[in-house]
Formats: structure tokens, C-alpha cells, sequence
């Protein structure tokens, strides 16, 4: 076999995603230089070079492009313009149309809509007489969210009646806003789908969900939904990445209702890149989520998906990481830190795969 075109990856993001892409693409030989501003980066320590420079620095841009072949990134919030800057020296994937849909959440929706994909009812809010016109029609509970930004329950307010619209307007703190109609969900699922240089696709199992304080705590493969309802996650993942002309590891995050009718998927958001639901590929597949992102970024066969065991993904949160001498004496526990220099509340520090054989 002959050595890849690509030998040198560029990633955007210091983060512990960064990092997982740094330690999978060195096991296909590739070599990774990230940029980050955060000079105690996680991921500085398992890639070949980093630079530490804010995202808009275009001199430190302009060296970080000059010693890679293709860049990605390892969160979605990357400014459109650095994407472009790079875009105009090397190839970026996914694309900059990728992260135009999915860093707003107006512009979000409405793409999936467009797709035939149903979504929570949304309207734009910029005010407070916009927010009660908005609740006259979409009901109570409904959720303010900023358009753009925001993770893990971040830039967010429920509001369950009426006198809740100017606290929640307030904590938008200025920012443009999106209002949701309320989703009554039964599980919070998603569906992680790769598609590859020449188009090709492949998604994994469907993961079911459980978030605590708006943070991911667990992901259990399989989901306890029907075959049908699987199938029809895959169809999801599959239209978005092409229709956005994806290169590489998507996320669709998704709601299952269940009614008279049976399960049915509601879209929540789309993450244009590797994704925390995903982190049990590592010890449950062949191939996982950050080595299938980096066979399709790099232009590699992107290979099956399959999953091979059952697991529960936890992820450790603060100083649940404490725990890791006694994680690592149990019998299927995979066990991932991060290597981040200091713990806070609510701060992903690593995560734990706990393996079963295949039911």
C-alpha cells in the first residue's frame, strides 16, 4: 500500500477532541499540528508540533497552513473567517458552508427543515415583544436559546410561564435569540454518520443519551429503540452530511417521541464534528469515531463502522476523575483522561468505556 497524499494534519482546537484526533491520526501514521491560544492545550501534548495563537492571529494562521496538507477542527464555533484564511491556502474539512449551518441556530433549523426534517416549532426573538409574540404562539414550556454559542446547557433559559420571559430574555444577555417549542421526548438519542472524500457514507449505532445538569453523562449502545427508528436516525445523518457536502465525522443530535403512532425522531442540533456521544467507539468498534473523521478527512478508505460489543459510555465530570484507581481495577473498563491541568465543576476531565459482549 502506498503512503497516504496526506501526511500532516492540521487541527483547529486544543480541546480533548483535539487531542483523540491527535492520538488516532498517529496510529495511521499521520502526523498533527494544532492550533490553539491556550497554551496548556491537552492536545499539545500528543501532537507533533502545536501553535499557540488566537484564532484571528492571520501571521500565526499563515505558519500553522505552511506545515500541514489538510486542516479540520474539533469544535464548531471556529470564526468563519479563519476557516476562509486557511481555506485560501489549504484544504479544510469539513467546509466552511458546514460551519455556517450549525453555529446558528436560526440558520440550523431552517436547514433542517428544508430537508424535510422535523425540528421543535422555533421563531426568531430579538426583543420582548418579539418573545411574547413568540410564546402567544408556540406555548409554554418553551426554551430561549442564543442563536450562536452555547454548550452543555449554556446560553439557555426554560420558560414555563409567562412572567419567565424577561428573566430569560435577560440571560441572553444581549446575544440574538432562537425560542423552541417545547419537545416531549421519551430519550435523547443521536446518530454519528462519517462521509468520506468521494462521498461515501457510514454512520454507527445509535447511542441513547442521559444528560445531568445539561451535561452528557452516559451513552449506551445499543438504544433501547426500534430497528425502525435506527434505520431512520441513519437516513437523518446521511441526508445532512450530504447535503452539506460533509467531509468527515457528523453528529445529529436527536429526540424520540413516542405517541399512538409509535417512535418518531425530532432533530435537535447538528455538531460538525466529532462528538462526545461518540467517545465509545474508541473501545466498542474497530474503527472509531476520530479514525473514521481522519480516513475521510485525509482521503483514506473509509472502512465498516461495526460495531463489535455493548457498552456505557460515562463521562467523568470535575472530580469524578478521582476515581480512575478504581475504574482501572474493573474487569471491561476502559479508562480515557484527558490531561487537563486543572479540575472544575462540571468540566469534562475524561470519560470511561464499560464493555459486554454483543447481545
Amino acid at each position: 500500500m502506498s503512503a497516504p497524499s496526506v501526511a500532516t494534519i492540521g487541527i483547529l482546537g486544543g480541546g480533548q477532541l483535539g487531542r483523540m484526533l491527535a492520538l488516532a491520526a498517529a496510529k495511521l501514521g499521520l502526523s498533527t499540528r494544532v492550533l490553539c491560544p491556550d497554551p496548556r492545550s491537552p492536545a499539545f501534548e500528543v501532537a507533533r508540533d502545536h501553535v499557540v495563537a488566537d484564532y484571528d492571529d492571520e501571521a500565526a494562521l499563515a505558519r500553522f497552513a505552511e506545515g500541514v496538507d489538510v486542516v479540520t477542527y474539533e469544535f464548531e464555533n471556529v470564526p468563519a473567517a479563519t476557516a476562509a484564511f486557511l481555506a485560501a491556502r489549504v484544504p479544510v474539512r469539513p467546509g466552511l458552508g458546514a460551519l455556517e449551518v450549525a453555529q446558528d441556530r436560526l440558520s440550523e433549523k431552517t436547514f433542517l427543515n428544508g430537508l424535510g426534517i422535523p425540528t421543535a416549532p422555533f421563531r426568531a426573538v430579538d426583543d420582548l415583544a418579539q418573545l411574547r409574540l413568540a410564546l402567544a404562539e408556540l406555548g409554554y414550556p418553551a426554551v430561549l436559546k442564543t442563536r450562536r454559542f452555547g454548550y452543555d446547557g449554556k446560553g439557555q433559559a426554560k420558560i414555563a410561564r409567562p412572567e419567565d420571559a424577561e428573566t430569560a430574555l435577560a440571560a441572553m444577555k444581549g446575544h440574538a435569540a432562537i425560542l423552541e417549542g417545547w419537545v416531549p421526548f421519551a430519550r435523547e438519542v443521536s446518530i454519528l454518520t462519517a462521509r468520506a472524500l468521494d462521498g461515501s457514507l457510514a454512520s454507527f449505532d445509535v447511542p441513547e443519551n442521559e444528560h445531568r445538569d445539561h451535561i452528557l453523562k452516559f451513552s449506551r449502545v445499543p438504544a433501547h429503540i426500534r430497528p425502525a427508528t435506527a434505520e431512520a436516525a441513519r437516513a437523518i445523518g446521511e441526508r445532512v452530511a450530504t447535503a452539506l457536502d460533509y467531509v468527515g465525522v457528523l453528529a445529529v443530535e436527536l429526540f424520540v417521541v413516542e405517541d399512538e403512532t409509535g417512535e418518531r425522531l425530532v432533530a435537535n442540533e447538528i455538531a460538525p464534528r466529532v462528538h462526545n456521544s461518540g467517545h465509545w467507539t474508541e473501545t466498542a468498534c474497530v474503527v472509531s469515531q476520530f479514525e473514521a473523521h481522519l480516513r475521510c478527512v485525509a482521503g483514506l478508505p473509509l472502512a465498516s463502522l461495526a460495531r463489535h460489543s455493548d457498552v456505557v459510555m460515562e463521562n467523568l465530570i470535575g472530580d469524578e476523575a478521582a476515581r480512575a484507581p478504581a475504574i482501572l481495577a474493573e474487569a471491561g473498563a476502559a479508562l480515557h483522561l484527558y490531561g487537563k491541568h486543572e479540575t472544575r465543576p462540571g468540566r469534562k476531565m475524561g470519560h470511561v468505556n464499560r464493555i459486554r459482549p454483543r447481545a
